[in-house]
């Protein structure tokens, strides 16, 4: 069984994010792919969101459309993205620039890969502070310096001097969070951010994630493949299936009592200690093609209680308790339990 953790808030809550009936597309030479489409959440100050499902579902198009660095064959056709009440999909792309990196951040997937490999961290850092922050160039490497302490990093006036290929992928990880942080940004979008590190390591990335949130009063989305991660340092769960977020809820309650049949599927395929290998069960199927015409619900495939109504637009989202919504006809309240 996963297992989350109670997180207790001392903010008071205010909505940073606010993402409204988005729906996006790519354009390519095979046909129009719908990626992305009624997704709908909101991130508040201090909160750590996750986005979870398997690969393909959405996570990671929606982190760049929120950070307005999508390819350009992508168009967002529909919805609104708003951050503190601004729509982002409405201001200039200027604009857009400052907000990004001073108002919002990511970390990205594969460190080794988003710094500049003949570059010195502590430059890097510096390049980020030039852009967003006035001052004078010693006020900017002081701030990397101690950006660099914040992250935890030992000997930092050393490790600013570094190369990436000269430290540990712990390091660069933190080297990308203290990127992410240095202009203070209100909401944070982590991209699997522990790809490739160990667990000790995997742990005091996550654990540093979170401090560093709360202190800020910064809100988070933490996009990941791993539900107990998830369980660990989420208040909220977004499962999203091939586009769709198909339940939302808050972390304990999503994993006590999951509604939509993708979900708990989803559960019963992640590995847990308390599981022999046999009791994992694979998802059957594989996500639909995302081009041509669609079914209302994109997971009618994959289901293993289907009914007529479910080829019947539009997709139907309802509320099981206050704050846990399911896109399905036919949840899997207690009353209908398989």
């Amino acid at each position: 069984m996963i297992h989350s953790k109670k997180i207790i808030r001392t903010v008071e809550t205010q909505t940073l994010l606010r993402v409204e009936d988005l729906a996006l597309e790519f354009r390519t030479r095979s046909g129009t792919v719908q990626a992305l489409d009624q997704v709908s959440f909101s991130l508040a100050m201090g909160e750590t969101v996750g986005l979870v499902g398997e690969s393909g579902s959405g996570k990671s198009v929606l982190a760049l459309a929120i950070l307005g660095i999508l390819d350009r064959a992508a168009e967002v056709t529909k919805g609104a993205i708003a951050l503190q009440g601004i729509d982002l999909l409405k201001i200039p792309r200027a604009e857009l620039r400052q907000k990004r990196g001073k108002e919002m951040a990511m970390i990205f997937q594969n460190p080794r890969v988003a710094l500049n490999p003949i570059r010195q961290v502590g430059k890097q850092l510096e390049d980020v502070l030039a852009v967003h922050q006035r001052g004078p160039k010693q006020g900017r490497r002081d701030r990397a310096l101690a950006l660099l302490s914040q992250v935890r990093i030992p000997d930092p006036e050393r490790r600013y001097h570094a190369y990436p290929y000269e430290l540990s992928g712990g390091m660069c990880q933190r080297v990308m969070i203290a990127l992410a942080l240095a202009a203070n940004p209100k909401v944070l979008i982590a991209d699997e951010p522990t790809t490739g590190l160990d667990v000790t390591t995997q742990a005091a990335v996550m654990g540093l994630i979170r401090d560093l949130g709360q202190q800020g009063e910064m809100g988070t989305i933490l996009i990941t493949h791993d539900l107990d991660l998830a369980a660990q340092y989420c208040d909220r769960l977004l499962v999203m299936h091939a586009g769709h977020i198909v339940e939302a809820a808050p972390t304990a309650q999503i994993l006590r009592q999951p509604c939509h049949p993708y979900t708990t599927k989803l559960i019963a395929a992640t590995p847990d200690p308390h599981k022999t290998l046999g009791e994992l069960l694979p998802i059957a199927g594989h996500l639909p093609d995302l081009r041509g015409d669609l079914p209302p619900c994109r997971f009618r495939s994959r289901c293993d209680r289907p009914l007529p109504e479910c080829d019947r637009p539009p997709l139907i989202r309802q509320t099981i308790t206050p704050g846990h919504t399911v896109a399905c006809h036919h949840p899997l309240t207690p009353e209908v339990q398989p």
